[in-house]
């Protein structure tokens, strides 16, 4: 096949790495990560959601989203400097539930229930002793 018998695009990529676009590219030279691991159908949208550093809890239907935000909630307020600030998250995220119940489900009908800021300035306090 001679050079009158490339296709544009065949053109486009030996000029391109004529020039050296293509050297020094990260993973150049190493095998594909993901040639070992089983096939799974949703590999490029992790691959996205990790490149981007997006968090996949922002892609759940609220209620779930809320949810899970609940799970984790006891350990975020350990984080918390003071016992204002772990009354304020708890309220913030008890205000953003009640306000989700008020509105239509969307997705799966998901139960979210509210936080006693009370327990959790009590469990706050049983880890900061001051």
């Amino acid at each position: 096949m001679g050079l009158h018998d490339e296709s544009w695009v065949e053109r486009q990529i030996r000029e391109a790495t004529e020039r050296g676009e293509f050297d020094n590219l990260p993973g150049a030279g190493k095998p594909l990560a993901f040639l070992d691991q089983p096939q799974d159908d949703d590999w490029w949208v992790k691959g996205l959601l990790e490149r981007e550093h997006v968090d996949a809890a922002a892609l759940l239907p609220p209620r779930l989203a809320l949810r899970k935000e609940r799970e984790k909630l006891p350990a975020r307020v350990l984080r918390e400097r003071n016992e204002q600030g772990v009354r304020d998250l708890v309220e913030d995220f008890n205000a953003r539930v009640r306000e989700c119940w008020l509105r239509p489900a969307d997705g799966p009908v998901v139960v979210v229930r509210t936080l006693d800021v009370g327990e959790m300035v009590a469990h706050w306090r049983v880890h900061h002793h001051d």
